[in-house]
């Protein structure tokens, strides 16, 4: 009835109702390829700033999976290529914890770029069905929002036509950022994402910021306005979690920097979260906030980098049994790839109910080497991420390790998952209602040179599977690695 009312109003308002419109293919694939990704010429032995085999990449897009136990189930969704490696594929499949079976992924849509930063996420309501939010990189290309004809199943998705308020209009919502999408039954949506905002800039009006939002939505078609979390200086990134009725969003802040980008220069961390769906937001300690954030020094400061020089990378956050916010986090020297700016220092970020207590975790060899931290319901914690030095040293990614702490993150205990590899893993990424036998999600990739692109998946105990990458039946039982030397 929403929707239908909302069509009413544009039409009689005389506006175009049409949100732009992509081709929904619903093919089948004949096997998981992931997206080889690029940023940032380097000109240098390492190439890029960063780049390697990107298909759950970035860390402020989540989530890429969801487990159900009514199904026992976890879908999952990622960015594919074709088989020459040159479009972006929004690909969805599952993993039948049953039968230990995925079948051949189906590409719901060619997002026509080769921009890992274009990869889709996914989410799941209450009635089962399955919602891909087809991201954009800025203003330069449209987004999209696809749901699943039927609860449960992947085989035929179709085109919502999502809208927002604007100026208290009805209005196409056909472009979005960086989305995190998080579903509450009973209220439904809360998507944090971000906008790129002209002419805010001082004497730089052509320059972006990149400004984090937040839209809520009881149907995942109608949305309500885009409000704004913070605004300081050239904008942020920010990385969201969930526990019980908190959404929590951790963030960086980019310095103004007269002719280069700002972003380059992300410092500080910050915490804010919200208990009643997004109508108020209070930092850690339960201060009510005024939004959005305008200054460098707030409340909702964590701890202050910029002082100490550091850059800081946001890879995860998460809860402990108690609803208290762990984030997981790299610092370093500069944003340049190589061991000029080591350390990569590795750290949680743990609020005790009192204070933050930030303590090291371990360190790895690049910027963007993202991974996840998942806590259990003993209160184990427990990291998956590449901090083990790859082939291509001191790119992005590397081999893939699990860290585990007993207590609180004061001491880890590590586990290889994965060794003599040909490419660098990356981007491990740990499922909505996590399952210990799809405990994390990645792909691999060369560091320097383009090249195919694997997806993988671990369960708790640490054993690593292959996706196939070519599928030789409907249904198939991924590939499972050797296990490292110990």
């Amino acid at each position: 009835m929403k929707r239908l009312l909302s069509s009413f109003i544009w039409l009689v308002a005389g506006l175009n109702f049409s949100v732009a419109q992509v081709q929904t293919l619903n093919q089948k694939d004949t096997g998981y390829r992931g997206i080889w990704y690029s940023n940032q010429p380097s000109n240098d032995e390492y190439v890029y700033k960063y780049s390697g085999g990107l298909g759950t990449y970035p860390a402020n897009h989540y989530p890429f999976s969801v487990y159900v136990a009514k199904e026992n189930k976890t879908f999952f969704c990622y960015g594919g290529s074709d088989e020459a490696g040159k479009t972006l594929l929004h690909m969805v499949s599952y993993f039948d914890h049953k039968t230990g079976m995925v079948p051949k992924p189906i590409i719901v849509l060619d997002k026509k770029t080769d921009n890992a930063h274009d990869n889709p996420v996914m989410n799941i309501d209450a009635e089962g069905y399955i919602w891909l939010f087809s991201t954009a990189h800025g203003t330069n290309s449209p987004s999209y929002v696809h749901k699943s004809v039927k609860p449960y199943d992947i085989t035929k998705f179709e085109q919502i036509q999502a809208t927002k308020i604007e100026n208290g209009k009805v209005v196409p919502m056909n472009n979005f950022s960086y989305l995190q999408s998080w579903y509450q039954p009973g209220s439904g949506f809360i998507n944090l994402f971000t906008h790129y905002d002209r002419k805010v800039i001082p004497n730089q009006p052509s320059k972006p910021r990149r400004t984090i939002s937040y839209m809520t939505s009881a149907d995942g078609v109608n949305y309500s306005d885009w409000k704004d979390l913070a605004t300081i200086e050239e904008g942020h990134y920010q990385t969201s979690g969930s526990f019980g009725n908190i959404i929590g969003t951790s963030f960086n802040y980019h310095p103004v920097k007269e002719g280069e980008n700002g972003l380059n220069y992300r410092t500080n961390l910050y915490y804010i979260q919200t208990k009643d769906f997004g109508k108020t937001w209070e930092n850690v300690n339960g201060q009510k906030l005024q939004l959005p954030l305008t200054q460098i020094e707030n409340e909702a400061l964590v701890k202050d980098y910029h002082s100490l020089g550091l850059n800081v990378y946001i890879n995860d956050l998460a809860y402990d049994q108690e609803g208290n916010p762990i984030i997981l986090f790299i610092t370093s020297k500069g944003y340049q790839a190589g061991p000029e700016n080591a350390p990569y220092t590795w750290h949680t970020a743990r609020f005790t109910g009192k204070v933050w207590e930030i303590s090291p975790v371990t360190t790895s060899d690049n910027n963007y080497d993202m991974g996840s931290l998942i806590v259990d319901k003993s209160g184990s914690w427990t990291i998956v991420g590449p901090t083990a030095t790859g082939p291509q040293a001191f790119n992005t990614g590397g081999e893939m390790v699990m860290w585990t702490s007993n207590n609180q993150g004061k001491n880890w205990q590590a586990k290889a998952l994965t060794n003599n590899s040909a490419y660098n893993h990356s981007y491990a990424r740990k499922p909505v209602n996590v399952h210990d036998g799809f405990f994390a999600f990645w792909a691999d990739g060369h560091g320097r040179k383009r090249s195919v692109s694997h997806l993988y998946f671990s369960d708790k105990k640490g054993n690593v599977y292959q996706l196939p990458d070519q599928m030789t039946a409907e249904l198939m039982k991924p590939i499972k690695l050797k296990k490292p030397a110990k």
